[in-house]
């Protein structure tokens, strides 16, 4: 299994679980604030490692109109004064290769979205970075399909590799977890976070803007953990339904303090097993 370098600080996914957490989108710069906050004071007394996660710019919307995010150059500069304030490795997905570079100057982990995992040189480009480099696993390939994109960073140079399971496609306006899916992916050796949020989302699945099912989050989560994952992937708000994206889907800020507890306890006793 990789160990990763973070911020200059150094990660053993299995020692210390992985939490990626934070609002779908930038929107409110002290909203942000206040959940980087909150998720970083949690994952510490829990004992994750935290990255802060959100996105300057939404490129995959259901609609024209849908709320895209500040862009850019805005969006960057609330990624850095949040990392500088709380103190927290940062984390935002980019959707086209001249992004990149920008982007990389802020964060010190770049997502590549699922629906563009497949897309070589986005991927080679985000890897010459240098940075962590975290493949969010598109709904539509196989868990050993996702070696193609995991072998494409590392030879483009990556700073190290995450592999993020987001749900597969189970029909229209749904998805469904393959448990099976962890111990394939995770013979790649690169450590395997699970997105709770995504993976009960409901793409497209109120026309206009997509679904989701919150309510589950922690039943797939226990699940997740059990099934050896190396950590979490959460989008939240404390006023969820206030946002301008995946509002259905994100889960409420109070519960993630109960909820990182329960999963505390158990990577502690999967760990427990060894190898």
């Amino acid at each position: 299994m990789d160990e990763l370098r973070i911020a200059g600080r150094a990660v053993a996914p299995r020692e210390t679980p992985i939490l990626i957490a934070g609002p779908c989108v930038l929107e409110r710069r002290e909203d942000a604030l206040r959940v980087a906050e909150e998720c970083s004071k949690a994952a510490r007394r829990e004992g994750f490692f935290y990255i802060f996660k959100s996105s300057y710019l939404k490129d995959n919307r259901s609609a024209i109109d849908s709320y895209a995010g500040p862009g850019l150059d805005a969006g960057l500069e609330m990624l850095a004064e949040i990392g500088e304030k709380v103190g927290v490795p940062l984390l935002t997905d980019v959707h086209c290769r001249e992004e990149i570079s920008r982007a990389a100057e802020v964060v010190d982990v770049i997502q590549i979205p699922a629906f563009l995992v497949r897309q070589t040189r986005l991927v080679a480009a985000a890897a010459r970075t240098g940075k962590v480099v975290n493949l969010k696993k598109s709904q539509m390939l196989s868990p050993e399909e996702m070696g193609n994109a995991v072998e494409k960073a590392r030879v483009s140079g990556a700073g190290g590799v995450l592999i993020t399971e987001r749900g597969t496609s189970f029909g229209y306006n749904n998805l469904v977890v393959d448990f099976t899916a962890f111990p394939r992916m995770r013979a790649f050796g690169a450590p395997l976070i699970f997105d709770a949020t995504h993976s009960l989302q409901l793409p497209g699945g109120l026309g206009t803007r997509s679904g989701g099912r919150p309510e589950f989050v922690a039943t797939l989560s226990r699940a997740a953990a059990a099934a050896g994952c190396d950590g979490i992937f959460i989008e939240t708000h404390f006023a969820p339904l206030e946002c301008r994206c995946d509002a259905e889907a994100m889960l409420s800020l109070d519960r993630l303090p109960r909820l990182l507890a329960e999963l505390g306890s158990i990577f502690r006793l999967v760990r427990s097993f060894g190898a």
